[in-house]
């Protein structure tokens, strides 16, 4: 509803009836808004409750949603009056739409050639423009490629150009398209007998095995570029590692086994570091240290882990330091507050905190600052805070959850005191974690890897893909380009060109 000031109506009797509506109206309204918003912030608070008690954190969403949208209904049904100035700010503060979106230009002039009160002739004083987003739907399109065949009269031999390299031998697929089939089923989430139905509305039947072909083929050309990544991510000094299990279908006993996917995060924003962001993923059919063995074979540095037992095999040679993980630790006290209500635990939960307050100020610092305040600030809290520890685990039964919280961190104690040695070393393990997010999601709608090759697979399209996302990359457009590149001839010597942060720099140029 508008209400237009200079249209109110004479009749006092029928002013005040309207205004009397209108303040039903919005008290009705605001009410309804009130009550919305104190269902989402209790929905929030739940992503933080007992684990008992917690939602999904995709059902979380889906709720969220709904009730969002029922606050935008109430909104747009609210009364608005002319010249409101809330009204205006609210969409003043609107984020501008992209500069670099295609924009189609629409003029609505005005119906009249002279002043329509008087008739006098009309002259320009300015123009009114407004934006809004639209949506083009996507659409397949066939590429019909002509070679002309040519003979010659005098010895009869035929000339015609070669034809173009397929990323898929004999295949229908242009990069383009392989590139969405890719990005849907690992960064969208989105099955492959899912597309196939999508496709099949725009009235192409694309069988799911033919989709699984593409992508075992799409596979074969960015394995290179896979490596590529692992052996720089590799040749770094601070890493993230952690794993993350992946149901296998296993045909002989009719089930799924228990794959990993091990996962390593290069993160270097937290202090300036040089390297760009990355996350490399490699499969495996079990969760043996033998595994991160042989990954880590020839890294050397500063590796965040959490608190498995296999990684301490890697610390054998003396050419990695192993960081314990402070969220993992926290962890433990939180879990047993919840059940307990464990007054030590609380107050241990509260000694962590106190430790990334101080991280909080720091981060963003250089390593040579970030080192400095910690040891200033942060070391004696921690000197006091094992006292406290041990002092506790004295006191309270050896076989309790808390004591049983407290032996992991003092087990760790030298882990989880590493930062106070090097700047770069942050508390916990959390950019790792963040990157076995997304295949958390995949697993959900996937529900598993069809054998050991589609784990590989998985890993592979998951590297590149979170890699891209990390440096802000959009992933359609580089696999898009990258694929081309490489079907037309792209130097291996030069595939360094083509990893995320490369290509980015290289677009930007050309722009």
């Amino acid at each position: 509803m508008r209400l237009e000031l200079d249209n109110l109506p004479s009749d006092v009797g029928l002013l005040h009836q309207l205004v009397r509506d209108m303040a039903t109206l919005v008290e009705t309204r605001d009410d309804e808004i009130e009550r919305l918003q104190a269902i989402i912030k209790k929905l929030q608070r739940m992503q933080f409750g007992r684990r008992s008690e917690r939602l999904d954190p995709d059902q979380l969403a889906l709720g969220l949603e709904d009730l969002d949208a029922d606050i935008a209904r109430i909104e747009e049904h609210r009364p608005v009056i002319a010249g409101d100035a809330d009204a205006v700010g609210r969409r003043a503060h609107r984020v501008p739409l992209p500069d670099h979106l295609e924009r189609e230009e629409v003029v609505i002039d005005a119906q009249h050639e002279a002043c329509p009160c008087c008739g006098g002739a009309l002259h320009s004083m300015g123009e009114s423009v407004s934006e809004m987003l639209d949506w083009v739907p996507a659409k397949l399109r066939v590429i019909r490629t002509t070679r002309p065949k040519y003979a010659c009269r005098a010895c009869g031999s035929l000339v015609q150009a070669p034809a173009p390299e397929r990323v898929i031998a004999g295949g229908l697929a242009t990069p383009a398209l392989l590139t969405q089939v890719l990005v849907s089923k690992y960064c969208d989430h989105t099955p492959l007998y899912r597309q196939s139905r999508i496709f099949a509305r725009h009235g192409v039947d694309l069988a799911r095995s033919t989709l699984s072909g593409w992508v075992g083929g799409a596979c074969w050309w960015l394995e290179a570029l896979h490596d590529r990544l692992c052996a720089d991510v590799f040749a770094s000094d601070h890493l993230f590692a952690d794993d993350t299990p992946v149901p296998v279908l296993d045909p002989g006993r009719g089930r799924t086994r228990t794959g990993r996917l091990w996962v390593y995060a290069r993160e270097q924003r937290g202090w300036g570091g040089p390297a760009p962001p990355a996350a490399v993923y490699l499969f495996a059919p079990d969760r043996k240290a033998e595994r991160p063995l042989a990954h880590l074979e020839r890294f050397k540095g500063v590796l965040h882990v959490d608190g498995y037992a296999g990684f301490e095999r890697l610390t054998a040679k003396g050419d990695i330091v192993l960081a314990a993980c402070w969220a993992h630790t926290r962890r433990k006290f939180y879990d047993v507050h919840q059940q307990t209500g464990s007054p030590v635990a609380e107050e241990a939960l509260r000694r962590i905190a106190d430790l990334y307050a101080v991280e909080a100020k720091a981060r963003g610092r250089s390593p040579e600052d970030r080192l400095a305040w910690r040891r200033s600030l942060s070391a004696p809290h921690l000197a006091a805070f094992k006292l406290w520890l041990e002092a506790q685990l004295a006191q309270i039964p050896r076989s309790s959850t808390l004591a049983d919280a407290i032996r992991y961190a003092l087990a760790r104690w030298a882990g989880l005191n590493r930062f106070l040695d090097d700047g770069r070393i942050e508390l916990d393990t959390n950019p790792v974690e963040r990157a076995i997010r997304p295949v958390a999601l995949g697993r959900k709608n996937h529900l598993f890897a069809g054998s050991d090759g589609g784990g590989h697979r998985w890993a592979v399209i998951c590297s590149l893909i979170e890699t891209a996302k990390l440096n802000k990359v959009e992933p359609y457009a580089w696999l898009s380009d990258v694929l081309t590149r490489m079907i037309d001839g792209h130097p291996a010597n030069r595939i360094d060109e083509l990893l995320p942060w490369n290509w980015a720099l290289s677009q930007r140029a050309d722009a």
